[in-house]
């Protein structure tokens, strides 16, 4: 199945292939011989394997998901590595990882001056990452004769990945990625007519619907200064944070009752709004902006694009009233929907926890009460909530760990608390020496493989990667 997934993604040299010949950067040899090699060793493993196929246990599938996302972003270092000189292998990996990842940290600076097809490579790995490759392999493995539901059970983010949108997993897939697609190409057509050349406006696409954050310009959308542009990324970003499960339904129905109906979007929308409005006034008393519109619109264009996880800027907030950034931080810790290609802990287990010490506040004063727990009109089973906290309590354990093996080896605690927040959310831009107009490229060989991790498992939810760590994972 390796081996399949491997000649599958062979394929998606052929976007920057066509940009580099398009372009004539000189990069398209290093594409073509990634191509190939990728090829080539899904070809071997998929011939040296294929005559033990069987039905995919959980365990498989679990070890094939963290497979598939840490070796795609080992092949994808390839192009990086033979056209960008001096770039070592921590940092290739560094920069694919956090492009398949959604991340949106980069180790790279002078990108206006990068290959044009190096930089809709990293765009398109973002796009891949978002929702693509596993919605690809949904809807392609089982034409191939393996078994794609226990992938999707194992990828999906959020609590209840039981949820069925259609009869056939294959049917969902094809929906999903259908809606994904056309949002994108929504997308594109926003950012062309609102004046973005084509090329920034395809890059920024396939950055913005995996809420990515890669950029073609050092800048970011600080090179454009367009309220209007900053408007359409705003608006496809909160789309993209929303669940895709409720975009999917909205369309089969052709109504937005799925949406009212969504526990988490109603949740979402109001702290966005809430936050924007507030952090917009909190900046004009503090002098930082002179008038309230402006105030309103970088604050507006910069939280979005944090706490849901895209990490554009428009600019620098490093140097906002830390009130601010802290604030940004904490949201993209748990705004964006599960079934989004946002990142954090997700919404749904926010509320989750919510009820949870609300129903315990209840108990205090009633202790014969019983407290039934429901969202959406659903009962959540008491085994939900349990896991919930068990998640909670690993992400707590990760970041605090991770912060401090990053303060150990030489970092300040704001630079590695926001670096670990930073990649174990998906966001990208930190604060300090990883703020959004400095990149990643500071930090040494151990701290970029540490972090790199952090992005892994971050993007498929800590457990699906933490388990295969522990000795009953391989126990038969």
């Amino acid at each position: 199945m390796l081996g399949m997934i491997a000649m599958l993604m062979s394929l998606s040299h052929l976007v920057p292939i066509a940009i580099s010949l398009f372009h004539d950067d000189g990069a398209q040899r290093a594409f073509v011989f990634s191509a190939c090699l990728n090829f080539a060793s899904g070809y071997v493993a998929w011939l040296a394997t294929r005559r033990f196929r069987r039905e995919v246990l959980a365990r498989d599938a679990i070890l094939l998901v963290v497979l598939t996302w840490s070796g795609g972003a080992l092949f994808a270092t390839v192009p990086l590595l033979l056209v960008i000189p001096g770039l070592s292998l921590a940092d290739a990996y560094f920069e694919t990882m956090s492009g398949l990842t959604t991340t949106g940290s980069t180790v790279l600076s002078n990108l206006d001056s990068l290959p044009q097809s190096i930089n809709i490579w990293r765009g398109f790995l973002q796009w891949l990452g978002g929702m693509g490759i596993i919605v690809l392999a949904i809807a392609l493995l089982p034409m191939l004769g393996v078994g794609g539901r226990q992938i999707y059970k194992a990828e999906t983010p959020g609590p209840m990945k039981d949820t069925k949108l259609t009869p056939r997993i294959a049917e969902t897939a094809k929906g999903l990625w259908i809606i994904y697609f056309g949002l994108s190409l929504a997308c594109f057509t926003a950012y062309a007519l609102a004046g973005m050349p084509w090329f920034d406006a395809l890059m920024h696409t396939l950055t913005t619907m995996p809420t990515g954050g890669f950029s073609n310009h050092d800048a970011s959308f600080v090179h454009f200064d367009s309220p209007l542009i900053e408007s359409i990324a705003i608006f496809f970003m909160l789309v993209a944070a929303i669940n895709f499960s409720s975009h999917f339904l909205a369309l089969r129905a052709r109504s937005i009752e799925p949406y009212r109906r969504d526990p988490e979007a109603g949740w979402f929308l109001v702290i966005m709004l809430g936050s924007c409005a507030g952090i917009g006034a909190y900046l004009w008393l503090m002098g930082v902006y002179t008038d309230l519109a402006t105030a309103l619109r970088h604050a507006s264009f910069n939280l979005v694009s944090v706490a849901t996880s895209t990490g554009y800027a428009s600019q620098d907030f490093n140097l906002w009233p830390i009130f601010a950034p802290l604030w940004m931080m904490f949201l993209v810790s748990f705004a964006s929907c599960s079934g989004s290609t946002g990142g954090g802990i997700k919404m749904i287990r926010a509320v989750i926890l919510y009820k949870q010490v609300y129903r315990e506040f209840i108990r205090l004063l009633h202790s014969t009460a019983t407290t039934p727990m429901k969202i959406g009109g659903q009962l959540v089973e008491n085994r939900i909530v349990f896991a919930v906290l068990a998640f909670l309590f690993i992400y707590i354990v990760c970041i605090v760990s991770l912060t401090l093996v990053l303060t150990a080896s030489g970092l300040d605690v704001v630079t590695a608390f926001s670096a670990v927040i930073a990649c174990i959310n998906n966001l990208g831009p930190g604060l300090n020496q990883v703020g959004p107009a400095t990149t990643f490229e500071s930090l040494n060989d151990f701290q970029i493989w540490l972090l790199s991790i952090a992005m892994l498992v971050g993007r498929l939810e800590l457990f699906t990667v933490l388990v295969i760590l522990t000795p009953a994972f391989w126990r038969k």
